[in-house]
């Protein structure tokens, strides 16, 4: 029996600003932005090369905007993906170089927390 995780809520304050910065600075993929009802709004973005998505909106969650932490992605290079998300005006932290992996940090405007992974050979990043 397959169990994927393919959604994950994220809970923002204002719907049109968190879909801009996550489509136009973090460079998620629009896939849906449906008003359902008056009282329910359906946007689902996907971070590129991902099977799971977020969905933001109105009527998604009762979590409080910017709530939810320790969502995380994997990439090739986090310092690459660092200066692309600057370039877009994305604060990020510094990279953590840690025996797991390196990670890089980023906030949406409503504090939902964000980590960035570049999976490393065990003995690069204990050489490190």
């Amino acid at each position: 029996m397959d169990m994927k995780l393919e959604l994950v809520s994220v809970p923002v304050t204002d719907v049109d600003r968190a879909k801009a910065f996550y489509v136009d600075q973090v460079g998620f993929n629009p896939d849906h932005d449906y008003q359902v009802t008056d009282e329910l709004r359906f946007v689902q973005l996907t971070p590129p090369g991902s099977a799971c998505s977020i969905v933001i909106g109105q009527g998604i969650t009762e979590m409080a905007p910017g709530s939810q932490t320790g969502l995380q992605v994997v990439v090739e290079d986090v310092d690459a993906i660092r200066a692309e998300l600057a370039g877009r005006g994305v604060e990020t932290s510094e990279v953590d170089k840690q025996p797991w992996g390196w990670f890089s940090f980023f906030s949406d405007p409503d504090g939902n927390t964000w980590a960035m992974q570049q999976m490393v050979p065990q003995e690069e990043a204990q050489g490190e």
